[in-house]
């Protein structure tokens, strides 16, 4: 395991930055460790494109310092993204089981990853599309989990009463849906 460790790092610490600032939507500037900002693919996909126009433009001199607009992240949800990315940088994350074998997320990820996901339903929905604006999976993919826990279990009444979904079919056209998908409730 340390052997591919050691090639990981030396993989990723030649177009790595220093440091990278990252702008949200709101004009808020985060610096942050390269390292932890190159978790997302978006921000490797920007620096990569950066260095290869000639790296001028992009720092001063050798401070591999490189400035990334995020337009589609508001400053409170850059704060979560930064704050998850920092924790995982050193702290791999283990592929999430699906489906999920229970709606307690915290038998389904690690304590520290549950208690960061049990967010208002407004911002994890916010994350979810930061993560998935900025091409982080594995906090895709978590966020996504968190959205599956709340669903899990639940019939379509409850869960349209959980995410605030009005129910537009008329009971004969409900009748008919239920009908065509009988063997999705047969499990």
């Amino acid at each position: 395991m340390s052997e591919a460790d050691a090639g990981g790092a030396e993989k990723g610490s030649a177009a790595e930055p220093v440091s990278v600032t990252l702008v949200s939507s709101q004009g808020d500037s985060f610096q942050v460790d390269g390292k932890v900002a190159m978790m997302s693919e978006l921000v490797k996909t920007m620096i990569g494109g950066i260095e290869d126009e000639g790296g001028s433009s992009a720092g001063s001199g050798g401070s591999r310092s490189q400035e990334i607009p995020l337009p589609n992240v508001k400053t409170a949800v850059l704060v979560k993204v930064i704050e998850y990315c920092k924790h995982h940088v050193d702290h791999p994350v283990a592929p999430i089981q699906k489906p999920l074998v229970d709606s307690d997320m915290k038998k389904v990820v690690p304590e520290w990853d549950a208690d960061f996901v049990d967010l208002e339903q407004e911002t994890l929905f916010e994350l979810i599309l930061a993560a998935n604006f900025m091409d982080i999976k594995p906090l895709l993919d978590l966020t996504c989990a968190k959205v599956a826990s709340m669903i899990k279990g639940k019939t379509p009444e409850q869960i349209r009463k959980a995410f605030n979904i009005v129910n537009d079919f008329s009971p004969e056209e409900e009748a008919k849906v239920r009908e065509e998908n009988k063997w999705c409730e047969e499990s």
